[in-house]
């Protein structure tokens, strides 16, 4: 599975079987699924195009409630707090049966 982040995350957070790729440092261009932040969802709407596969799940990271209330109208498939960051392999676990129906 190839994991594409937009935002900063621990990539030692992610399971070894996951490919992370960072997308400031480059990408191969077919994302499963996409990690962004508050500050990276218009970057991400800008390239989602050159980097996703046509199937692909988008998880966000926000801080608050506002972050969540500014994400809900781009079609978000998934939320996680950065408090709970660590929990991350459980999201995309639960967003990967997404992506195999």
């Amino acid at each position: 599975m190839n994991i594409v982040t937009f935002c900063d995350v621990d990539e030692s957070l992610f399971n070894p079987d996951f490919n992370v790729e960072h997308f400031h440092s480059g990408t191969s261009g077919n994302a499963d699924i996409i990690i962004i932040n508050i500050d990276t969802i218009f970057e991400f709407e800008e390239n989602k195009s050159k980097i996703c596969n046509e199937k692909y799940v988008s998880i966000a990271v926000i801080e608050d409630d506002s972050d969540y209330e500014a994400f809900k109208n781009f079609g978000i498939d998934a939320w996680i707090r950065a408090s709970e960051i660590s929990q991350i392999n459980n999201i995309i676990n639960l967003v990967n049966k997404r992506l195999l129906s």
